[in-house]
């Protein structure tokens, strides 16, 4: 694990959803691609039937209709345990899981292991490690101006990342993968650093992203942050932290 994390196998990892709540909105796609120093090596891509209707608004970001998915997409039960194998396969050999935002995909498959058999990723073996150049960005970039500066795709613009498939799981995959090799050639202080102590320091950098934030909100007059919302890379109870 001390080898430099630019050259390990990742795993890329998104989703594409029925809605932006971590606990009880589902996937309608997901992919899951393995990738090496910016090349993709292997991609596995599905539409999900969420056995529910797909609100218009979230059909309107992704593309993908109730019927097309519900036609189309395997079981949603059968993508979970899918997913959540390969989670845990890559956790087992040390491969780091990567993607934009991450903490809201893994959230997500999280409950949705939990609404299963009452195992959640965790339980199920998945330890980490996990690198997002969202979180990496709040830290090494405290300030970005402008609304939605920090968005999968003005990042992309930024760092000179092509997304061949904006809000798309596979090209949002492949985007994050290709953004944080950019990360890695911009920013020197975390290119040698070992991938575990990596994945350790993005859990306290979302932690004290998170208070500032929160506090900021508080002094505003608007609703801070809730007790999981502290917490990365996964939103669990405060005893079950991963950090």
């Amino acid at each position: 694990m001390a080898a430099p994390w630019v050259n390990m196998e990742w795993l890329a990892f998104d989703l594409e959803t029925t809605g932006i709540e971590v606990q009880s909105d589902v996937p309608v796609s997901f992919a899951l691609v393995t990738m090496r120093q910016g090349s993709v090596l292997e991609s596995r891509y599905s539409l999900v039937d969420p056995r529910r209707e797909i609100p218009e608004g979230a059909a309107a970001v992704h593309g993908i209709s109730t019927e097309q998915a519900r036609t189309e997409g395997m079981d949603l039960d059968e993508a979970i345990e899918e997913i959540a194998t390969r989670l845990v396969e890559a956790s087992r050999g040390g491969v780091p899981v990567v993607g934009f935002n991450l903490s809201y995909d893994l959230t997500m498959t999280d409950a949705c292991c939990r609404r299963i058999d009452g195992r959640g990723l965790v339980e199920r073996g998945w330890a980490g490690p996990v690198l997002d150049p969202l979180v990496m960005d709040k830290h090494l970039v405290k300030f970005r101006k402008g609304k939605g500066s920090r968005t999968l795709g003005a990042l992309c613009e930024v760092y000179g990342v092509t997304n061949e498939a904006a809000h798309d799981a596979q090209g949002d995959a492949v985007a994050a993968g290709l953004l944080l090799a950019a990360y890695a050639d911009a920013f020197a202080e975390i290119a040698d650093v070992p991938v575990e102590e990596l994945y350790r320091a993005q859990g306290q950098w979302h932690k004290s992203w998170a208070g500032e934030f929160s506090d900021y909100l508080l002094r505003n007059g608007k609703q801070g942050f809730s007790d999981e919302e502290f917490e990365w890379p996964i939103q669990v109870a405060a005893s079950d932290t991963l950090f």
